[in-house]
């Protein structure tokens, strides 16, 4: 009797978390949504708008992984092939290691992107930067 009622009460606690994962992924892909929030270029920093010239122009850039293949991996950004977003520091003043600045951008030519997108939290959140 007693492993019947363990049982329903298994069940029971299983369907509960079922329904809460249900109910919880739209808001999940909501706030992944939010997240890729919009900045004006003129919004950025100085030290962003610089890299962001430096990506138009083909460098050259001040740090050797700048440019390296951005995997992702935290799928804020859209969904794409691997090799289609690369990154770049942002400086950041008073710091001597890479920060937490980046800017990913994506497409076939690397200077002439398709979108950009910033960050300054090391991937946690990103903007996209669009030239207004």
């Amino acid at each position: 009797m007693l492993r019947v009622a363990a049982l329903q009460i298994r069940r029971t606690l299983l369907t509960w978390s079922l329904l809460a994962v249900a109910v919880a992924s739209p808001l999940g892909l909501q706030a992944r949504e939010d997240r890729a929030a919009v900045v004006a270029m003129a919004e950025l920093p100085r030290q962003a708008q610089q890299t962001y010239q430096l990506i138009r122009a083909g460098g050259p850039f001040p740090d050797e992984k700048d440019g390296v293949v951005f995997g992702n991996r935290e799928r804020l950004l859209p969904g794409q092939q691997r090799g289609y977003y690369r990154e770049y520091t942002v400086r950041t003043p008073g710091v001597r290691h890479r920060g937490a600045r980046r800017i990913v951008c994506g497409g076939e030519q690397p200077r002439v992107p398709d979108a950009c997108y910033y960050t300054s939290d090391h991937y946690a959140s990103f903007r996209q930067i669009v030239e207004h």
